[in-house]
Parts: C-alpha cells; structure tokens; sequence
C-alpha cells in the first residue's frame, strides 16, 4: 500500500501580487465603493473596539441619521462582510449590529488617516 503523506506536498505561500498604477487605482475605487456614503465611517467608529450595539442604540449615537438610512447603511455593509448582523429570534425582535474580523481591521487604517488629516496646517484667511 503507497504512503500518502509523501505524495502530498503543500503549496508554498504565494506572495503578494506588486501593485501597478492601475491595479492601486482599482483597488482605491472598491475600497471607496465600500466606505462611501455619509454615515458609514461613523457607523464604523461606532462599532469599533468589539462593541455589540443594538438598532436602537445606534439609532441614539447618530441622531442626525433617519431609520431608513441607518437600515441602508448596515445592510449594504452587511453585504460588503463588514458588519455582521445578529437576530435573537425573541419578542420583541432584537437584532444587533457588530464588525467583523475583517471590519475590524480597518481600525488602524482609519486611525492613520485621522492622525494624517490632523497634521494638515491651517489654512490661512
């Protein structure tokens, strides 16, 4: 009988593809798609640090956004794997909103950005 584990090699680590100009425009332009929109990033900021908030509490920390734009937002974020939704089948209904791994991990892009747009100098006038 043959030995299977010697017939069985394992791919190495594939490196990661160099960017072009034109590959880094077209990865901007999906990560742009993904983030755009008034209140994602706040929704983010929100979310961020493992918090588990519920519609409601949500709907409390941006008070300046309508339920139906709050319900937009997750969703399309949802679809995106950004946010991941959890309903506890209860009554009433209660649903709540947390990022995922991979949302999670726009933290510290987001921060550098933050720190970067605060080194800009007044503008004077």
């Amino acid at each position: 009988m043959a030995r299977t584990d010697e017939k069985v090699r394992y791919l190495p680590e594939s490196k990661p593809e160099a960017l072009t100009p034109s590959s880094a425009a077209i990865g901007v332009e999906n990560v742009l798609r993904i983030l755009e929109g008034r209140w994602n990033l706040v929704i983010l900021f929100h979310l961020f640090g493992g918090k588990v908030l519920r519609f409601s509490d949500l709907e409390r920390a941006i008070p300046a956004i309508s339920q139906k734009m709050l319900i937009q937002q997750l969703r399309q974020m949802e679809a995106d794997g950004i946010v991941r939704r959890i309903v506890h089948h209860q009554v009433p209904p209660k649903v709540e909103y947390c990022l995922t791994d991979w949302g999670q991990a726009l933290c510290p892009a987001l921060d550098a950005l933050l720190k970067w747009a605060a080194r800009k100098e007044p503008a004077d006038g």
